[in-house]
């Protein structure tokens, strides 16, 4: 590991003023990065840590049962929470899938979005969830939609010294699943990973969210697939539809895991299983 200068600022404009100089990190949960700056493929000259900046951490649920979540939340934190577990159950599923227990108690929900991993177990339940990013910086502050903060596999819309600080989740879905296909039951990096998100009304659905993770250069929302099911009863036949769409919005690659056409197919199945265990969910 190469040497680095090391600042633990306690607001967010002198955090914001460090990190938009040139080669500095920033340090929430530190799994992605320490491993990083170990193998040298991360040689930041400063590091910039978050623990002593207030009001990063914690989840607040609303009377209307949105949900606020701190970006330096840890993992373990997100996957047990009770409101995200009964709201946003694709969330608190996709928080469980990240490495072990040990890492999850180190990892923040804000480090696995901000790396902008187009694997992010956290990403396609919060893309489902539709939540709300907020950023600030030295200059102010700003809310983007999360289908809207990346760019390309591992960049953002960031620009240098913008912090995501909180992610908000409007009010939630009746049902939601998240589902990660990866070799080993543990610890595996996602080869696919979906998640669905349905609102039913007397046996209609009147809202349904898809989002994939894995299958494009950035985590996506199957928009083509949710306008099929919007407005109408939950079929077969309509599920069935609903793949097929999801996996002809994906654009995977092919890589030593497996094939782009693998891929392509697992989302097709994939689409169908989670949106039919949310309906289930949804209908109590």
């Amino acid at each position: 590991m190469k040497s680095f200068e090391f600042f633990e600022p306690t607001t967010l404009a002198e955090a914001s003023r460090l990190f938009a100089e040139e080669h500095a990190q920033l340090l929430a949960g530190g799994t992605d990065l320490v491993i990083g700056m170990k193998a040298l493929t991360e040689t930041p000259q400063s590091v910039i840590s978050l623990q002593k900046i207030p009001g990063l951490a914690g989840i607040t649920t609303e009377t209307d049962n949105s949900i606020s979540i701190g970006a330096t939340t840890k993992v373990r934190e997100v996957e047990l929470s009770a409101d995200i577990q009964q709201h946003h159950t694709a969330l608190a599923e996709g928080a469980a899938e990240i490495g072990s227990i040990q890492i999850r108690n180190l990892a923040t929900i804000g480090g696995n979005i901000a790396h902008a991993s187009p694997a992010a177990d956290t990403v396609a339940g919060l893309l489902v969830a539709d939540a709300q990013v907020d950023i600030a910086s030295a200059d102010g502050e700003r809310t983007v939609p999360i289908n809207e903060l990346f760019t390309g596999p591992g960049q953002t819309v960031l620009t240098p010294g913008e912090i995501i600080t909180r992610f908000r989740l409007p009010s939630p879905a009746s049902g939601s699943h998240y589902i990660k296909h990866k070799i080993r039951e543990v610890m595996d990096l996602a080869f696919i990973g979906v998640a669905a998100a349905v609102n039913l009304d007397n046996g209609t659905i009147t809202d349904a969210r898809i989002g994939l993770a894995a299958v494009a250069p950035t985590p996506i929302r199957a928009t083509e697939a949710e306008d099929l099911l919007k407005g109408n009863a939950p079929t077969p036949a309509l599920l069935e539809q609903a793949g097929e769409a999801a996996a002809a919005a994906s654009s995977p690659i092919s890589d030593l895991r497996c094939s782009a056409e693998h891929r392509r197919e697992m989302v097709d199945v994939l689409t169908r299983q989670t949106l039919q265990q949310a309906l289930e969910r949804a209908s109590g």
